[in-house]
């Protein structure tokens, strides 16, 4: 390796952290330090499209590198952790267009869960609870074995997460509004809260795109469930015992119930509404009573950006 290759300031590493609502893009130097951040739509190509996935990783690197006047090429690693990338096909489709994006750079692409792993327990033993659009539980071992369970999309998995919950909530609000069900703050509010006049818009809507409808609402829940609705209460409750149980699955699977381990939540909801994440809170403490839970140790794309220093170095190295 060249004295310019080794050079800081020659040297420059993207780390992209990309879920169902937003994907987050971190430049660093050879030195891990930060140098820019920017924030784009979702790129979890499952989700959202290829096309999509593209355009956005593409307008969150074009935003860090016009920031320090770089080009594609100054470029010399790229972690993308993807939602979505758990299957092979979808990780060696992002990763051709991130190879012929970045011509100097060594890519890799793997989970937006294993990134966040990372940045919850470094290489360490650990579990992560995310909860965002979807939701998944990741860990690893002290053999580095891992095991995962939910995240396969809305329409069978992802128990507990803003879709879920958003879902949940206006099937509660029909159910109180046709005198099914309890009544609810919801009623008064779910109207005003997605900008429409009457529900023919909003079945419109969540036809066309519900990724857009039913994850916006989970913000009301909480809101609601902090002030004691009871409706509110029982959807949230209910999922974080839903989101219990995807940690017990993995944490099972790697034998760890009676280890003293971290497990860390992540995730657009975590923070949202201290009701939800006291319920989760309680839920993972009666299931791993010797486990600690604990914030993320930094944001999931500047792990990824750390991983990809290291792939980049890895490729000078054999070069």
């Amino acid at each position: 390796m060249t004295e310019q290759d080794s050079a800081p300031e020659t040297s420059f590493y993207l780390g992209f952290d990309g879920g169902g609502t937003k994907t987050d893009c971190i430049l660093m130097d050879a030195d891990a330090n930060v140098l820019a951040r920017a924030t784009a739509g979702p790129s979890n190509p499952l989700r959202a499209g290829y096309a999509k996935a593209w355009f956005t990783l593409s307008d969150a690197a074009d935003v860090v590198l016009e920031r320090h006047h770089l080009k594609a090429s100054d470029i010399r690693g790229i972690c993308a952790g993807i939602g979505g990338a758990g299957r092979e096909s979808v990780a060696k489709r992002i990763a051709t267009f991130l190879e012929r994006a970045f011509p100097e750079a060594a890519v890799t692409v793997t989970t937006d869960l294993a990134i966040t792993l990372n940045a919850a327990v470094g290489e360490g033993e650990g579990v992560i609870l995310v909860v965002g659009t979807g939701s998944a539980a990741y860990g690893r071992d002290t053999h580095g074995h891992t095991a995962r369970a939910g995240g396969r999309g809305p329409w069978f998995s992802d128990e507990g997460s803003a879709f879920d919950i958003g879902r949940r909530a206006l099937a509660a609000v029909v159910r109180a509004e046709e005198n099914r069900g309890p009544q609810t703050a919801l009623c008064d509010k779910m109207l005003k809260w997605l900008g429409c006049n009457e529900w023919t818009r909003v079945l419109d809507w969540v036809v066309k795109n519900p990724d857009d409808v039913f994850p916006r609402i989970f913000p009301l829940v909480g809101e609601l469930g902090d002030k004691g609705d009871a409706v509110a209460c029982e959807l949230l409750t209910t999922a974080a015992a839903s989101l219990g149980d995807l940690a017990a699955s993995v944490i099972e699977k790697l034998a760890m119930q009676d280890c003293e381990i971290s497990i860390a939540k992540a995730g657009g909801t975590i923070g949202r509404s201290k009701f939800f994440d006291a319920a989760i809170d309680a839920r993972l403490h009666d299931l791993a009573p010797h486990a600690s839970v604990v914030a993320l140790q930094m944001k999931s794309a500047e792990a990824a950006a750390k991983m990809a220093i290291n792939l980049g170095k890895r490729k000078a190295h054999a070069g």
